[in-house]
C-alpha cells in the first residue's frame, strides 16, 4: 500500500511537470503579449501557441483527475479552501482560450485590443496565482480537526505565497521568452531576446530571496533535505540551470536556452516535492492536521486500478506531444497569422 502511495505521489508530481513546462510557455507568450505593440507581432505570439495550448492544457486536467482519484481527500479540501482562488484560475484561462479564438473574428481594432487585453491578462492571473497556490501548498494551510481549510481567500494573499506567486511568474516569463526566440522571425526574435534577458535576470534574483526566506521561515521545508544532505544538490542544480538559461537567453541561442528552462522547472518541481514529501497539504497547526499520502488515498483497490490505467493512457499522450511539436516544428509563417 505504501508503495502504491508513493508511486502515486510521483505520477502526480510528474503530470504537474508537464503542465508546467508545457502550458508555462503558452501562459508565457501570453504575459509578452502586452508588451507587444504591432498587430503583425501580436498575431504571430498567438500563432505560435496554436497548434499547442489545448493539448498542454490536458495536462492539467489530467493531473487534476489523478488527484481527485488517488487522494480524493486533498481534492476535496484543496478545492473547496481555494474555490474562490480556482475560479479565477478557471475564468483566466477560459478568456485566454476564447481570445485565441475570437481575436480574428473581429476587423475593428476595438474588439482586437479588447481580446489582446483578454489574453495577456489572463495569462499573467493564471501564471500569477498558480504560483500562489504552490506558495500556500509549501507554507501549510489552516486546517481543523476534520482536515477541512478554515482560512479566506485573503488567508492564501499571505507574503510568502505571493513571494513564491510572483518567483513562479518570473519563471513563465522567461520561459514563454524563450520559447517566442525560436518560434518567430524577424523583429520579435531580438524582443524575445530582451525580454528573457530581463526576465531571467528577476527570476534568479527572486529564487535567492525566496529560499532565503524559506529557510528562515519555513524550516519544516528542509527536514527532508537535513535527513539527506545529497538532496541539496537538486537546488544546486536549479541555481545553475537558471544562470545557464541567462547565458543562453543572451547569446540569443533560444532553444537551447527553452530546454534548459524546461529542465530547472522540473528540477524547481522536484525541489517543491521533496520539500513536502510525504504531506500533500501540510496543515499549519503541525503534521497531526495535515493531508499526506498515507491518511488520504483511495482504496488499495483504487490505486491499483488507476495504476493500469495511467501505464496504458499516458504513452498516448506523451505520442501526442510528441507528434504535435514535430508536425508543426519550425518558425511561425506569414500563412500562419490567421489570429
Amino acid at each position: 500500500m505504501e508503495t502504491l502511495q508513493v508511486i502515486w505521489f510521483a505520477l502526480v508530481a510528474v503530470l504537474l511537470v508537464g503542465y508546467a513546462i508545457l502550458d508555462g510557455f503558452d501562459l508565457g507568450v501570453g504575459i509578452w503579449h502586452l508588451f507587444v505593440k504591432k498587430d503583425e507581432q501580436r498575431r504571430m505570439l498567438m500563432a505560435s501557441i496554436g497548434p499547442y495550448w489545448d493539448g498542454n492544457e490536458v495536462w492539467l486536467l489530467t493531473g487534476g483527475g489523478a488527484l481527485f482519484a488517488a487522494f480524493p481527500h486533498v481534492y476535496a479540501t484543496v478545492f473547496s479552501g481555494f474555490y474562490l482562488a480556482l475560479m479565477l484560475v478557471l475564468f483566466a484561462l477560459i478568456m485566454r482560450a476564447v481570445s485565441l479564438e475570437f481575436r480574428g473574428k473581429g476587423q475593428s481594432a476595438a474588439w482586437r485590443r479588447f481580446w489582446d487585453g483578454a489574453f495577456g491578462i489572463g495569462s499573467s492571473v493564471a501564471a500569477l496565482l498558480f504560483g500562489v497556490a504552490l506558495g500556500n501548498i509549501m507554507r501549510g494551510l489552516p486546517l481543523d480537526a476534520h482536515m477541512e481549510f478554515t482560512g479566506t481567500f485573503f488567508t492564501l494573499l499571505n507574503p510568502f505565497a505571493l513571494l513564491v506567486g510572483v518567483t513562479g511568474f518570473f519563471m513563465l516569463a522567461t520561459h514563454g521568452a524563450l520559447f517566442m526566440g525560436f518560434k518567430a522571425e524577424g523583429e520579435l526574435v531580438a524582443l524575445s531576446q530582451r525580454f528573457s534577458g530581463i526576465s531571467w535576470v528577476v527570476f534568479l534574483a527572486l529564487y535567492v530571496v525566496t529560499g532565503v526566506v524559506s529557510f528562515i521561515s519555513q524550516p519544516q521545508l528542509f527536514e527532508n533535505y537535513h535527513a539527506a544532505p545529497y538532496l541539496y544538490a537538486v537546488p544546486g542544480l536549479v541555481l545553475a540551470g537558471i544562470v545557464m538559461t541567462g547565458i543562453l537567453a543572451t547569446k540569443g541561442e533560444s532553444f537551447k536556452g527553452f530546454l534548459v528552462s524546461s529542465a530547472t522547472i522540473a528540477l524547481i518541481m522536484l525541489q517543491v516535492a521533496i520539500s513536502i514529501f510525504p504531506y500533500l497539504v501540510p496543515a499549519l497547526d503541525g503534521p497531526d492536521r495535515s493531508l499526506s499520502i498515507y491518511n488520504a488515498s483511495s482504496s488499495d483497490l483504487t490505486l491499483k486500478a488507476m495504476l493500469v490505467i495511467a501505464i496504458i493512457g499516458m504513452p498516448f499522450v506523451l505520442a501526442y506531444n510528441v507528434w504535435v511539436h514535430r508536425a508543426f516544428a519550425g518558425k511561425v509563417s506569414m500563412e500562419d497569422l490567421h489570429y
